[in-house]
């Protein structure tokens, strides 16, 4: 790229940035050609396809590109991981969404046009958040960026389930799941949000069978309920095995009001005899606790009663007892018309079986309601933002238990390392406890399900069929990675010839001819249905570390390998996967991706994704690879908004990462990600920092501006030039000291560190210190040995700093680098990071740490006495040991121009009305006489710290009552104590300023 000669006056990111990202990608400068280097992996957490970019993933994704930049430069075969994840039911209502503005559904529509349309909108908008990483500076091998949706992807899925299947960690069941009606569609535990919601605590007269009573003569037992259209399934009353009230009618049976459905009294230890009548209604196809209770009283999960349909709407139950009014109502009050709860509620009050709650009022007077007023815990879907659904629905499941033992033990045997080490706790409690992993999803945007089924044979007979979609009887699920391996499968159970085993589609019935009375002994074509649902986005992101680097067309059969062509490529897949009966026997090609790459070496996502996502890898990496996916994984907190609640769209509170890109830059914001996170922390928003840090690469700028005009351009060699000067020799040795610095922190994933160390090394030693310490070898324009030194070692030093910040702000840092010397042919983005071999020189370094303290000190002196700055003073050092005298000869000009002082004196000082400074074993004064009003400096310092004491001595008063730390809010505290904090050293910067007076 062609740069100007000279550096602009000012420093613009936008200028810069997109310049430089569309030259690294266009040179394939994110991943460089290094098959001989060491391998370092990362992947991304796959944003959805229908995602923007948000501050969260901003975080994650600074902190992902400073490691890979990091590593970059170590010279390792650097590769980041990039794709995006389809998200089903995401990008299914984004598509949806948008036919219902144009007046249409996606009924209208067959299940593949609908899919048709969908590819279409992902072809035209699913790329919005890749370019908003770019915008970011994320250095992601996009020539190799990956889809879960893409042909070789699916690839892996399908072959993932199917073995899954064929071990026995796959399978179908009956249980209850989180239904959302609004996307009608299964969800996860993880995806459900519980609010806090008014609603109402109803208690019932559950009427006992004809002659039996309660000990106290009640023909009856009361039931509570938060959700009394339920009782239209209620299959049990349960009460506590030890509750003597109910003994005596333990298996015996209420006939439930409006049903008529007569059930059992059970006891079982989910009842609470100190809650309410100590009694509890059981709907087992409507609640979770009441699932397990009704399967602990013998209850199969066929026979429980579902009433619901998948709108939530009243559907009759197997034992159709439901009334005929309440059928086709919604579960609860829509739109103005009453539901099923308000029927329920209603019919049970006119049969005289509600029993009110009486409240009174502030007037003292009795106040006969319905139900009692609570506040309760409501579960919501995270997308759908409808009440969840407890339903009896059959599902596919994964044995999450089985697969979650080895990814325990790796864990804690240290094959993964978790970062930070507090989480680990968290991980085992979860996985130790983990429930059986729902995976299928009632969409029509995703992996489709490999399963065909046809009708199960009984005695030699069918016992099932599929007509016009719906399935009656029992069925037999043919599983394999496309339809001709089912069909093979169907064809050996069936004993039937390929050509009469048929895929059928639309209204075709499965099995020709068995409703028109045809005998199994007859001529017939049997027809195969394939399941409906799709697999759950995240089964299919599980795979992300291995499936994205060529699994499984790269893998090889290890027993016979010789047959494996060095030159073959991705094209015996089919092979692979229809050959693969064990596992074990398969291995990585060697020299492909997936033999270099995996394990991968890190992984960084943020906490709340650690079971959604983290923990699946896990379990399905060590099962199909027989490793663990990566060797660390790094979690990182939440960015929260400034008062440190959470961020959300209906608080108002969110932060564009893009606009904060577009006012301060993508290296401001990258870096005050960077310097913010500190591992177990969430971090707060604070824009004025991001303002800190776009003047901090101002600052660098300027500095590289100051050394371009003085002739200091890019270094001509990577070690250190060598040095006579001390500012020089103490400058090398800093940043040896830096780079030991940076490589310890990145090292233990301590960005903040690492951040902080090249912040306070640019700013404060390189353009602070140094830059100063070096203006007198350039006051004058004659060319001599420590000028060109010192060009040559403030050079080889800048370059160090760009390298160093690189990883955090790439773009300036290349501009710089570019402009500061002719290196197009060597970009900072695929230079050398610095080596920390150079040796300190302690002499040199004591001295210049001499200077700088004694200047920083006398500069704080002056301050605190209001010394003008105009004003040039007198230091008069005594009792000095010969080095510092000896410094004071070296360094005599530079602490003159630093500390604005007139000359240097070893004369005696005066008795009082001195700034007297101690430090380095000497003394050091300067007199006052003739800058201030000594006796009015006295007195306004002593009025300060009189002021300041009482503001702090009021301050630990409120700390000290137990009243204000326990019920004030916390952040009224947290500024109590910073206050305090501020005051104190305030106090004590004054004293020590009274006691310089003398």
């Amino acid at each position: 790229m062609t740069q100007s000669k000279h550096l602009d006056k000012n420093f613009d990111p936008a200028a810069i940035e997109a310049r430089w990202y569309a030259h690294w990608e266009e040179k394939g400068l994110f991943r460089p050609e290094r098959d001989d280097c060491e391998p370092f992996t990362i992947v991304n957490p796959p944003p959805n396809v229908t995602g923007k970019l948000h501050i969260g993933h901003a975080l994650d994704n600074t902190l992902q590109d400073i490691i890979i930049r990091y590593e970059r430069l170590r010279g390792k075969d650097a590769l980041w991981v990039v794709g995006t994840d389809h998200a089903g039911i995401a990008t299914q209502m984004v598509v949806e969404r948008q036919l219902n503005e144009q007046g249409e559904k996606r009924t209208d529509y067959s299940r593949d046009d609908f899919i048709k349309k969908v590819w279409a909108w992902k072809e035209e908008s699913g790329g919005t958040i890749t370019q908003q990483l770019r915008r970011l500076g994320c250095s992601m091998d996009w020539s190799n960026e990956r889809f879960t949706m893409d042909e070789g992807f699916t690839r892996a899925v399908v072959k993932v389930f199917v073995d899954l299947y064929n071990k026995g960690l796959i399978y179908r069941d009956k249980r209850l799941v989180n239904w959302d009606p609004a996307l009608k569609t299964a969800i996860s535990d993880l995806e459900v949000e519980t609010t806090d919601v008014k609603g109402h605590f109803w208690h019932f007269k559950y009427p006992l069978e004809d002659g039996v009573t309660l000990a106290d003569g009640r023909d009856y037992i009361e039931v509570a309920t938060t959700r009394p259209e339920t009782m239209l399934a209620d299959m049990a009353v349960a009460v506590h095995p030890d509750d003597e009230r109910y003994a005596s009618v333990v298996g015996q049976y209420v006939v439930l009001p409006i049903t008529g459905r007569r059930v059992p009294i059970i006891a079982d230890e989910h009842a609470d005899p100190e809650l309410g009548s100590g009694a509890v209604k059981i709907t087992p196809g409507h609640d979770f606790n009441d699932f397990d209770v009704g399967k602990r009283a013998g209850f199969a999960p066929a026979d429980m009663l579902n009433m619901l349909d998948g709108d939530a709407n009243v559907c009759q139950t197997a034992d159709a007892l439901v009334p005929e009014e309440f059928i086709d109502l919604h579960r609860f009050k829509r739109d103005g018309v009453d539901g099923a709860r308000e029927l329920v509620v209603q019919r049970l009050k006119d049969a005289g079986l509600l029993i009110p709650h009486i409240t009174t009022t502030k007037k003292g007077e009795e106040l006969e309601l319905d139900a009692e007023p609570r506040t309760i815990a409501t579960p919501y879907g995270d997308r759908g933002g409808v009440v969840i659904e407890p339903w009896l629905t059959d599902q596919w499941y994964v044995d999450a238990e089985t697969l979650a033992q080895p990814a325990i033990k790796a864990v804690r045997d240290g094959d993964i390392e978790i970062v930070p080490k507090t989480w680990e706790k968290t991980w085992f409690n979860w996985m130790e406890n983990i429930q059986p992993w729902c995976v299928s999803r009632q969409l029509w945007w995703g992996h489709r399900i490999p399963v065909w089924y046809g009708p199960s044979l009984e005695d030699g007979e069918p016992t099932g069929y599929i007509k016009d979609g719906r399935e009656n009887g029992q069925f037999r699920a043919f599983v394999g990675e496309n339809f001709e391996a089912a069909q093979s499968q169907a064809a050996q159970y069936y004993q039937k010839p390929l050509s009469d085993i048929f895929e059928a589609t639309g209204q075709i019935t499965a099995f020709e001819g068995a409703l028109d009375g045809a005998k199994w002994s007859e001529p017939l074509r049997i027809g195969l249905w394939r399941d409906k649902d799709v697999l759950d986005t995240w089964f299919s992101s599980a795979l992300w570390p291995f499936a994205t680097i060529g699994w499984p067309d790269d893998l090889i059969d290890n027993r016979h390998s010789e047959r494996v062509s060095e030159s073959s490529d991705r094209g015996n897949s089919e092979e692979i996967l229809k050959h693969v009966q064990d596992d074990e026997k398969w291995v990585p090609k060697p020299g492909t991706d997936l033999a270099r790459h995996y394990p991968n070496d890190l992984l960084i996502s943020g906490f709340d994704i650690l079971f959604f996502w983290d923990a699946r890898m896990a379990m399905q990496g060590i099962e199909f690879m027989g490793e663990v996916p990566w060797k660390r994984l790094y979690l990182h907190g939440l960015v929260r908004a400034a008062d440190g609640s959470k961020m959300s769209k209906s608080k108002g509170n969110t932060v564009d990462p893009l606009g904060l890109i577009d006012e301060y830059g993508a290296d401001a914001l990258r870096f005050f990600m960077a310097a913010m996170e500190s591992q177990g922390r969430d971090i707060k928003m604070d824009e004025s920092r991001v303002t800190g840090y776009r003047n901090f690469a101002t600052k660098l700028w300027n500095a590289a501006r100051y050394c371009q005009s003085n002739g200091i351009s890019a270094s001509a060699s990577i070690s250190a030039p060598p040095a006579k000067l001390a500012a020089n020799q103490w400058i090398i040795g800093e940043v040896a000291e830096t780079v030991k610095a940076m490589d310890k922190a990145l090292a233990d994933l301590r960005f903040d560190l690492a951040a902080d160390t090249i912040y306070q090394f640019t700013w404060s030693r390189f353009c602070d210190w140094y830059l100063e310490l070096i203006k007198p070898v350039f006051a004058s324009e004659d060319v001599n040995p420590a000028r060109q030194e010192t060009i040559q070692v403030a050079g080889w030093a800048l370059d160090q700093i760009l390298v160093m910040l690189h990883p955090f702000m790439p773009f300036i840092t290349e501009e710089l680098w570019q402009q500061l010397g002719a290196r197009e042919d060597y970009p900072i983005i695929t230079a050398k990071w610095p080596k920390a071999h150079n040796d300190v020189d302690h002499d040199a370094k004591n001295e210049i740490d001499w200077v700088i303290k004694l200047v920083s000190d006398i500069r704080s002196a002056r301050a605190e006495m209001n010394v003008p700055a105009s004003e040039k003073m007198t230091l008069i050092i005594q009792e000095a040991p010969d080095n510092i005298n000896s410094w004071v000869g070296n360094n005599y000009d530079v602490l003159c121009k630093l500390a604005r002082l007139q000359m240097i004196s070893a004369d005696p000082a005066p008795l009082t009305g001195s700034i007297v400074i101690s430090h380095a074993e000497a003394t050091y004064s300067l007199p006052l006489e003739g800058f201030i009003n000594i006796e009015a400096e006295r007195g306004r310092l002593t009025k300060a710290l009189e002021a300041i004491n009482k503001e702090a001595k009021s301050l630990e008063g409120r700390l000290s009552n137990a009243n204000f730390v326990e019920r004030a809010k916390p952040e009224a505290v947290d500024k109590a104590r910073a206050d305090l904090a501020e005051k104190s050293a305030e106090a004590k910067r004054l004293t020590a300023a009274l006691a310089r007076l003398g």
